[in-house]
Parts: structure tokens; C-alpha cells; sequence
């Protein structure tokens, strides 16, 4: 099963990535911008997805669009939740148990690219050329 060393090291290869400790857990940063974080079970959370949030590590990540987001749960409604908070900003977040390892390297990795500035993208890019963490 992924934690959350398995971001950490994704993440490692990201450009311009930062860790920090936030009042609910960790999270990732490109340039101030988050990009993924650690879910904690705030009372704002629709109870449904507040339990699932208490009782397991769920992570939360940027996605281009809400269509992407809607996407994910549709394809696996067992590991994406279907909601979180009210932000509204495009995002979707995850059951750490449930998910593939591979996937989880694309997410954090798209996430990234989310947020992240032009400049660091085509860094990133030139280094790997498929794109991915290599």
C-alpha cells in the first residue's frame, strides 16, 4: 500500500517542490501553490467522506479540470471520494490504500504540473523526456 513516502519521493523529482507541515497533515507546494495535501477530517466535509477521512489516509490532489476530477471517480468510486470540501477549484482526492502505485506517480506528477510555472514544466520536461519521474 502507498503512504506518504511514496509522494514524498515522486515529489523529490518535481521541480520547485516543497513540503510543509500544515495544521492538517502535510502537503506539497510549487512556488506557494499546493499542489497535494494530506486530507484531515474537518467538520465542513460531508459526513460520508469525514468517516472515510478519520478512519484512513486520504490525499488530496489538483486536477486540471472538474471534468477530470468526475472522471477519476467515475472510474473507481472505491478509491476517489466523491467530494470534499466546497473549494471550488478543480481538485479530487483519494484513498492511499486503494490506489496504484504507478497512478499515484502520475497524480502527484499532473498535480504538480497544475500549479506549477511554465519554466519549471519545460525544466522538468527537458529532464524526462516521457514527462514522468524517472
Amino acid at each position: 500500500m502507498p503512504d506518504l513516502d511514496d509522494i514524498r519521493r515522486t515529489a523529490a523529482g518535481l521541480p520547485g517542490c516543497e513540503e510543509r507541515t500544515m495544521t492538517g497533515g502535510v502537503a506539497w507546494f510549487v512556488r506557494r501553490k499546493l499542489f497535494a495535501w494530506e486530507c484531515h477530517p474537518w467538520p465542513s466535509i460531508p459526513e460520508d467522506m469525514r468517516a472515510i477521512i478519520a478512519a484512513e489516509l486520504v490525499v488530496g490532489v489538483k486536477v486540471a479540470d472538474r471534468v477530470d476530477a468526475l472522471a477519476l471517480v467515475e472510474m473507481e468510486p472505491d478509491v476517489f471520494l466523491r467530494t470534499t470540501t466546497a473549494w471550488n477549484e478543480p481538485k479530487v482526492a483519494f484513498r492511499m490504500a486503494g490506489v496504484d502505485p504507478a497512478h499515484l506517480d502520475e497524480l502527484i506528477t499532473e498535480a504538480w504540473r497544475t500549479q506549477a510555472p511554465k519554466y519549471l514544466r519545460r525544466e522538468f520536461d527537458e529532464r524526462t523526456p516521457a514527462g514522468r519521474p524517472g
